[in-house]
């Protein structure tokens, strides 16, 4: 994998917090993630095609999404609703969006569809190209959550 993309979506994950939802991410190692278990309990996920193609996916935890998006709405959340819902696919939105940006700087021209929301214990993300992805874990005093994409730059 290019250190690019992880750098790519390592910033635009501490970037778009920082800036929406004034919480401080501290990034953990990546690894390769070889099964399709979410990390947390809702996640968003949103395809990308291009000069890239895969897929992204943001995975928190109940207790820090609730944090981020009390934060981002100037609200005490109590737990995942809706509200909470549409926040994940528009922080999903923006991470891919800055990241995107970032790539673009690169020379890579990256487009992304509509992101989906899916919330539940024990849920699953089957990234669009198959096979393992990497994880960039991220934690806020709250708890933890995760980027996990999976992405080819080779040939279509």
């Amino acid at each position: 994998m290019d250190v690019r993309f992880i750098n790519a979506f390592l910033d635009a994950t501490e970037n778009v917090l920082k800036t929406m939802a004034f919480v401080e991410p501290k990034a953990g190692k990546p690894y390769l993630k070889k099964d399709n278990m979410a990390r947390g309990d809702i996640s968003g996920i949103i395809g990308l095609t291009g000069d890239l193609k895969g897929s992204l996916g943001l995975s928190f935890s109940e207790a820090c999404i609730v944090k981020i998006v009390s934060n981002m709405l100037g609200e005490s959340m109590t737990g995942i609703d809706n509200d909470v819902k549409d926040a994940v696919g528009e922080i999903t939105n923006m991470i891919s969006g800055v990241a995107r940006k970032k790539l673009e700087s690169d020379g890579l021209n990256i487009t992304s569809a509509i992101p989906t929301v899916v919330a539940g214990k024990s849920h699953s993300i089957v990234h669009v190209l198959g096979g393992p992805s990497i994880i960039i874990p991220f934690e806020i005093n709250e708890g933890p959550f995760v980027v996990d994409f999976c992405l080819d730059n080779g040939p279509a």
